[in-house]
């Protein structure tokens, strides 16, 4: 704990000529944005290979960042020695302080509560955005699914007139090719079914709503603690559509690729 009191102290005092008060604040973010950063090639390789455990992966290493972080604004002492870091600001309010302190310090409206609202306004805008990409991606995924499974089907069935006819001189791939160049379509390898596909829609209306509950999270530990949720969740969710951007320029390049080649 005391190499990461150092280096935001190191970096607070960098900062400190530009934002004064508020350094340390910044310090915090640019710190998250740093063990971002490192994690990003983590994040890369979860996205590409789009399982749960994968995904998982970035969001446990982050875990005891973030809980040395709560340990570092929560101890009035660091190894025996006075915690510095407790004594610097965001505006009005302190690091070290919860939503509580501000409501009994001026009330909901007074300057140490403006400090959380403003925190609580921009993690409920990173949540709102999150929410709407999530459910964005699902229905194309589901709308995806539901062209790889007519494809398969149409598939098939050409498949089984032309092993009929004896399947000579009709052009028409056997129906397993078929059918695995509509699951590749997916990237799954497989048709997902119309269980699977309602499922995937149940799933893309509930799992985005999570997001939101960084907000109760972010009411109950410190200030310095809300400021590395609210930073690292913004990042994951510009890090998905930067990922999901160059994931669909390069399924267009290969599309236009492959018409010029016809």
């Amino acid at each position: 704990m005391s190499v990461f009191i150092h280096l935001v102290a190191l970096l607070g005092r960098f900062l400190e000529p530009v934002l004064a008060e508020s350094a340390t604040a910044a310090a915090i973010v640019l710190f998250t944005v740093l063990v971002r950063l490192a994690l990003h090639p983590l994040s890369r390789a979860a996205f590409r290979g789009a399982t749960p455990v994968a995904g998982c992966l970035p969001v446990l290493l982050q875990l005891p960042v973030f809980f040395v972080m709560y340990r570092a604004f929560s101890s009035a002492e660091i190894g025996g020695a006075a915690n510095e870091l407790l004594g610097h600001r965001l505006f009005a309010a302190p690091l070290g302080d919860r939503w509580g302190d501000a409501l009994g310090d001026g009330g909901l409206f007074g300057a140490r509560g403006l400090v959380f609202l403003g925190l609580f306004a921009a993690i409920a805008a990173v949540a709102a955005w999150s929410a709407v990409r999530g459910r964005r991606a699902a229905a194309l995924t589901a709308a995806a699914a539901e062209v790889a499974a007519a494809e398969a089907k149409a598939a098939g069935a050409k498949g089984g007139r032309a092993k009929r006819a004896g399947g000579k001189g009709t052009g028409v791939k056997p129906a397993g090719a078929a059918s695995g160049a509509a699951s590749a379509a997916l990237g799954a390898g497989v048709v997902v079914s119309a269980e699977q596909q309602e499922v995937m829609r149940k799933l893309g209306g509930v799992l985005p709503l999570l997001s939101f509950g960084t907000l109760v999270t972010a009411g109950l530990v410190p200030l310095a603690a809300g400021l590395y949720l609210v930073t690292t969740t913004a990042w994951s969710v510009a890090e998905r559509a930067w990922l999901q951007h160059r994931k669909e320029r390069a399924g267009l390049v290969a599309a236009g690729a492959e018409r010029s080649a016809m």
